[in-house]
C-alpha cells in the first residue's frame, strides 16, 4: 500500500478516518488543513497568506499547495510506510501536479477514497467542530462558501479518480464505527 486519498465534503469525516487508519496501518498522514492551521499558529509569512484564504472559504493556491506538500510528503516517505493524503487534492490541477509529483519518484495513487455525507449531517458536524473546538472557519458564512467551492472545484475530482481507476465511494450510514470497518476490510482486501 502506498498512496492513499482521502477525500469528501467539508465535514464528511477525512480528519477522524484518517487517524483511524493511521492508528491501524501505521500509514504516514498529511493533512493540510493541519499543515496549513501550522502554520497560521506559528504566524509564518505562509501562514498569514493561507489565513486569508481561508477566512474567505476558498482555496489556496495550488502552486503554492503543491510545494508545501511535497516536502511534508518527503519526509513521511522517508519513514518508509504508506501516506495518507488528507483534504488533498481538492482540484483537478492539484490531483494532476500530486499525479506527477508521485510518479517522478516511482511512485502512483493506490485508492482514492470518496465519502459520502448528506449536507444536512455536514452542516450539524461542522457546527458542532467549531463549537467543541473553536474552529474559527466552522461558521455558517464560511461553511455555505466551503459547500460552493467542493462542488464546484473538488467534486469533479469524482470522475478523475475513477478514470484513473482508483475511486472507491463510501456512504456514511450513521455509524463511525461502521464507516470505519468498512475502510478497513477494503484497504486490508488491497493488501491481500
Amino acid at each position: 500500500m502506498d498512496n492513499i486519498v482521502i477525500f469528501g465534503a467539508p465535514g464528511s469525516g477525512k480528519g477522524t478516518y484518517s487517524a483511524e487508519l493511521v492508528k491501524h496501518f501505521g500509514f504516514g498522514h498529511i493533512s493540510t488543513g493541519d499543515v496549513l492551521r501550522g502554520e497560521i499558529q506559528a504566524c509564518t509569512e505562509l501562514g498569514k497568506i493561507a489565513k486569508g484564504y481561508i477566512e474567505q472559504g476558498q482555496l489556496i493556491p495550488d502552486e503554492l499547495m503543491i510545494d508545501i506538500l511535497t516536502k511534508v510528503y518527503d519526509e513521511k516517505r522517508a519513514l518508509g510506510k504508506g501516506v495518507i493524503f488528507d483534504g488533498f487534492p481538492r482540484t483537478l490541477a492539484q490531483a494532476e501536479a500530486l499525479k506527477s509529483m508521485l510518479e517522478s519518484r516511482g511512485e502512483s495513487m493506490t485508492i482514492a477514497l470518496n465519502l459520502i455525507v448528506d449536507d444536512a449531517e455536514l452542516i450539524r458536524r461542522l457546527l458542532h467542530r467549531a463549537e467543541v473546538e473553536g474552529r474559527a472557519d466552522d461558521n455558517e458564512d464560511t461553511i455555505r462558501k466551503r459547500f460552493e467551492v467542493y462542488h464546484s472545484k473538488t467534486k469533479p475530482l469524482i470522475d478523475w479518480f475513477r478514470n484513473e481507476g482508483v475511486l472507491e465511494e463510501f456512504t456514511f450510514k450513521g455509524s463511525c464505527e461502521g464507516m470505519v470497518k468498512e475502510l478497513i476490510d477494503k484497504l486490508e482486501s488491497l493488501q491481500s
